[in-house]
Formats: C-alpha cells, structure tokens, sequence
C-alpha cells in the first residue's frame, strides 16, 4: 500500500516538536489528521488551528477535562496528600494521549497513530532518541507491544536544533511556546501553590536524622525527597528531605547533599510494565529513577507478589516514592514502574 494511502492521527498541541512531526509525515507521503487534545484551562487550540491551516490538514478536537481531572489531577493531588511525588506525565501518556489516540485512529479507520515525543520506534521495540538531551522515553514506559505496532514517532531521529531549523524552513513558528517540561495545568509552574491549594496538610516537626528538632515544615504534603528549597529553618541551612515520616508527621533533614541517608542501593517498584513481555528474571540493565538522572547499572529481582526488587550497583541518591523507575537495555526501554 502507498504511503499516499495510509492514514495517520497525529496529536498537535500547537508546539514546535508536534507541528515539524505533522509536517514530517505529511511530506513522506501520509495522509494526515492533526487531533488537539483539549485537557484543562491553561491551555488553548488556536495555535494548533494555525498549524493545520498551514500544513492543509484537518484537525479534530477532543475535549478530555474531564478524563483528565480524573485520570492526572486527580491522581496527582492524590499522591501527595499521601506523601508520595507523582509523575503526571507518565500518567498522562497512558491514560490520555495515547488510549484517546489509539481510539481515534480506530473510529477513523486509520493506520497508525504519532506525537512529537523525542523517542523511537524500531521492530517494534522502543529506543530512546537520537537527542539524547531531550530523550522523552522515560515518560512512555506504561506503552504495550500492542500499541508499539500503531506508533510512529516522527522527529526521534532528529536533534532539537535540526527540529527548530525545520520549522523555520517550513514557516512553523507562529508564536515562542516554552518548553514544556513543567507540569502543564500548573500556572506559572507553582507547585506548592497549587498543593496548597488543594491539600489541606497539618504542620510539623523538621528534625534531623538523630531526631532533634530543628524547625516546623508546613505539611508533608508540600515537600518530596531530596528536596532543597523551601526548608524554612533560618540561617542555619541548607538542609535536603531525606525522609517524610508520615506516623509523627515529622520532615527527617540532612545536612549535605552527600549525607548517606539520602541514598539507597535497593528500591521495590509496583505496577510494573514490561513493553515486550516478561524477561526471565534476575535480568540485568539500567535503571533511571528520575527523569533527569542517568540510567544506572542494576540487577532487577523477583519479590513479593508482582513487585519488584532493584539493586544498584552504586547507592542512588534522593530515590522518590511515586517516581518511575525505567528499565533500559543499551537504547531499549524494556519497562517500568512506580517506587514504593
């Protein structure tokens, strides 16, 4: 079947990386529908009305707020009233973007589904980007072997740099738009404001590791492991979360970003996913537990039920509950899942 044939649904939020993606596959032959996924206040469509009307496709808009409240706000106030730190985007991925995509793709009878993520797709395994720097596939770790079949993911073999002279080229920069590695529908990327406002946290103790009181924190609730700024304790600072004793309601602090309570060598990780199907474990591989640490040698463990045990090599600092922790095998995500 020519290209002239297959039919594309491609998520256009109005950015740079999703209108060259749209653009790409327009160019290499696609027959391509734009969708705008329309999920809370702070966002609009008109940029994306723009692109479309530039790249001559339709664009179709979804409205998802309330799917989204439920699915990633929700979720994500949830987390913390808990004491745990969320990764919305992880969530958002997979509840959101690519189950609504996927839907409509098959609603329109469409081939395949893409979205201007920085990663790549080879024989159905999932790689990380050409540009390393950018690389999203931290965040796509929940996808299936299923979905890997029906994605397409147009600009991971380029660099950023080339993206953003592409776009001039094609005349694509209809407005600046930051970048968006802030949490979306947070206004001026104000988290605590917008926990505060949310979640209703006693105040407590701030202590140190040997127990002595140092200060009173504001809630649990507004802090997360390894945490710098925003620890009110005078002049005597700075101070890092080392742990969030929720039984006392007590912030446990350290002196040093170097302190040892702030690392750990073993992490248990629930709601695991592996992309292409559960390897033979122990396995051995990277391991990345924040988005912008690097992935670090491990071996992964059976334990109890169906979570897992990671050791590390070398002990990892500020390891956060909530948090995903990604499995990699040189270029290849193998999976994932949420520390305990």
């Amino acid at each position: 079947m020519k290209l002239k044939n297959k039919k594309v649904i491609c998520a256009i939020s109005g950015g740079v990386d999703s209108s060259v993606a749209a653009a790409l596959l327009k160019e290499q032959g696609y027959n391509v529908i734009g969708v705008f996924m329309d999920l809370h206040k702070n966002i609009d469509s008109s940029n994306a009305k723009k692109i479309a009307k530039k790249l001559n496709i339709p664009l179709k808009i979804l409205n998802l707020r309330k799917e989204f409240k439920k699915r990633v706000i929700n979720y994500f106030i949830k987390e913390y009233k808990n004491g745990r730190t969320p990764n919305p985007c992880v969530m958002c991925n997979k509840w959101i973007k690519f189950r609504f995509l996927i839907k409509k793709m098959n609603e329109l009878k469409a081939d395949y589904i893409a979205t201007g993520h920085y990663a790549r797709v080879k024989n159905g395994k999932l790689l990380i980007a050409k540009d390393e720097q950018k690389d999203q596939s931290y965040f796509l770790w929940t996808l299936k072997e299923k979905q890997m079949k029906k994605i397409l993911f147009p600009i991971g073999d380029y660099m950023k740099k080339e993206i953003k002279k592409m776009a001039e080229k094609r005349n694509l920069f209809i407005r600046k738009n930051k970048e968006s590695q802030e949490i979306c529908f947070i206004k001026d990327s104000d988290t605590r404001k917008f926990l505060k406002a949310h979640i209703f946290a006693k105040k407590g103790s701030i202590v140190t590791v040997k127990g002595e009181k140092i200060g009173e924190h504001d809630g649990l609730a507004y802090y997360t492991i390894g945490q710098r700024k925003g620890i009110k304790i005078g002049s005597i600072g700075p101070f890092y979360v080392a742990e969030k004793d929720l039984k006392n309601n007590a912030l446990i602090v350290v002196k040093s970003q170097y302190d040892l309570e702030l690392y750990k060598k073993e992490i248990i990780v629930e709601k695991v996913n592996w992309i292409l199907g559960k390897p033979e474990l122990p396995i051995r591989c990277r391991v990345k537990i924040r988005y912008l640490h690097s992935a670090n040698l491990a071996t992964i463990k059976k334990t109890i039920g169906d979570k897992l045990k990671i050791v590390f090599d070398k002990k990892q600092k500020a390891v956060t509950p909530g948090q995903s922790a990604v499995f990699y095998q040189k270029n290849k995500i193998l999976g994932g899942g949420i520390i305990m």
